[in-house]
């Protein structure tokens, strides 16, 4: 009896999993997932309760205004957890391959595991001094990584073509240089590491007054923020790479943009052999 009853159980459970499967509209932005709800464009804007704490923080920057505003980011934060969860179950009746769900469930996970260090990061970024209007509008191609534990900036798009081309020449690599200039808005690939810190070097060394180097990997999530992804986030946008602006709509956290997607940007932290890219 135990047996027929978990069955009728099962039927009743999938009924109503087709059912609402049935029911859903079909969401023409969406990408890899054709029911998808949501499809993320933007960071999302913050709400007058955080903004009114970042306020009263930087009005009186106590150590009670402070863990104010900690908490509020927490309470932002588990909201958005929630949604990933109320997601990922979504997708484990409606979607049609595997790997949505998977990918989805590593979302999820990486939200829980790193629920503190990603609050502390997005509370440094508030509490910095250098936090004003218009700090994420760049004037001189770089912007200031709000948070970081040292006075430091980052390129507002990745390296182009062009600007890499420049670095052959001047190093005596014309044949590659030209090489670049039919995509020159569009990011460099196939750049080594060791090359990538020469390029760093070089920009040390022609501009003089600043020192240029890779950031570490913390100082790269600093910058891009942490925007976690639905599914269909910044998948089927474009089939190969595309120009470094092409979607300069989409700020990091820093303001800088092409921080998702496109391509893997090297980092100077060591994972075992290799550098985090």
């Amino acid at each position: 009896m135990l047996k027929n009853l978990v069955l009728i159980a099962l039927i009743i459970l999938l009924t109503v999993n087709f059912a609402q499967a049935a029911s859903m509209k079909v969401n023409p932005e969406a990408k890899s997932f054709r029911y998808s709800t949501t499809v993320e464009k933007e960071r999302p804007q913050l709400d007058e309760i955080t903004r009114n704490l970042i306020a009263a923080y930087q009005k009186n920057p106590t150590e009670a205004n402070k863990q104010a505003l900690r908490n509020q980011i927490a309470v932002n934060y588990d909201k958005v957890v929630a949604k990933k969860k109320a997601k990922l179950e979504e997708l484990r009746q409606t979607a049609k391959d595997q790997s949505k769900i998977d990918e989805m469930q590593v979302i999820v996970d990486e939200m829980l595991r790193d629920r503190e260090s990603r609050i502390d990061q997005t509370l440094s970024r508030f509490t910095d001094s250098r936090l004003r209007p218009g700090v994420r509008e760049t004037k001189d191609g770089y912007l200031p990584v709000l948070g970081a534990a040292q006075n430091i900036s980052i390129a507002y798009t990745p390296v182009t073509n062009a600007e890499y081309a420049e670095f052959l020449k001047a190093t005596g690599k014309n044949a590659a240089a030209s090489a670049l200039q039919s995509k020159a808005n569009y990011p460099v690939v196939n750049v080594s590491y060791n090359d990538a810190v020469a390029y760093c070097n070089w920009l040390s060394k022609k501009d003089g007054s600043a020192v240029y180097r890779l950031p570490t990997e913390r100082e790269w999530e600093q910058a891009a923020g942490h925007m976690p992804k639905d599914a269909d986030f910044n998948a089927g946008e474009n089939k190969g790479i595309t120009p470094v602006n092409a979607f300069s709509g989409t700020l990091s956290a820093s303001g800088a943009i092409d921080m998702w997607g496109n391509v893997w940007e090297w980092t100077s932290t060591s994972r075992t052999q290799y550098k985090s890219c």
